[in-house]
């Protein structure tokens, strides 16, 4: 009965989400399992452009390190926030949620090309926290059951919990900093007088992942719990 529940649970989760999620884990188990390493995994613009080890620009995303609590907690932050975004404001609009993959895989490549980060993982992670704290801005949080705040402030808050950790902040600033550029190229501009849409997704896209029945047993993760936990409930 548990299995099926957590296979019904799996099935159900929107398909970027579900692939994304997966492809961490499975990574994750890779190496802990020692089936590859790190080091086969990690971004190197070197390796990737002499060596044609064309993988290491995907697989930098897909590692938060060996099965701990860094790893617990990225993944449960990446799972909730990517869910709720697809589910929300990307809620048919599957092509336009991977166009805001890409643009921001890429651009964090190219950040890391500059500032010596080899694993993006995290900053994968603030980018679709950022995104969603700025497209819900009234919803309240509380962290740990330390403070309250409006949910814009998430993405600092993580951040300066990073900083408490003892972990470098410079992933939290690059996934804060792609995931304002993506808001404002998205949301704000637009709106401006002599504003356009600059991210524009290609129509072959939209007929790839768009055109999908939705599943009438679908059951959305609600956006009222915004965190997971203790630090995402309502207040």
């Amino acid at each position: 009965m548990a299995f099926q529940t957590l296979q019904q649970e799996y099935l159900q989760m929107p398909v970027l989400t579900r692939s994304y999620t997966t492809a961490c884990v499975i990574t994750t188990l890779a190496v802990q399992l020692e089936v590859v390493t790190p080091f086969q995994l990690y971004f190197n613009p070197d390796l990737i452009f002499r060596q044609l080890q064309i993988w290491r620009v995907l697989t930098n995303f897909l590692f938060f390190g060996t099965i701990g609590f860094n790893f617990f907690f990225n993944m449960i932050f990446t799972y909730r926030y990517c869910r709720m975004l697809e589910e929300g404001s990307f809620r048919g609009r599957t092509a336009d949620f991977f166009m805001m993959f890409l643009f921001g895989g890429v651009l964090m490549l190219c950040v890391a090309t500059f500032v010596n980060i080899v694993f993006l993982g995290s900053a994968f992670t603030i980018m679709l926290v950022y995104v969603w704290s700025r497209r819900n801005p009234y919803v309240r949080m509380n962290f740990f059951g330390l403070m309250n705040f409006q949910a814009p402030y998430l993405p600092w808050v993580l951040l300066g919990f990073s900083l408490l950790l003892g972990n470098s902040i410079i992933v939290d600033f690059i996934g804060i900093g792609v995931g304002h550029s993506y808001y404002f190229l998205e949301d704000v501009f637009p709106e401006q007088r002599g504003g356009m849409r600059l991210l524009k997704t290609p129509g072959f896209l939209k007929r790839l992942l768009d055109d999908q029945p939705e599943d009438p047993n679908y059951n959305p993760l609600p956006e009222e719990r915004p965190g997971g936990f203790d630090w995402g409930n309502n207040q």
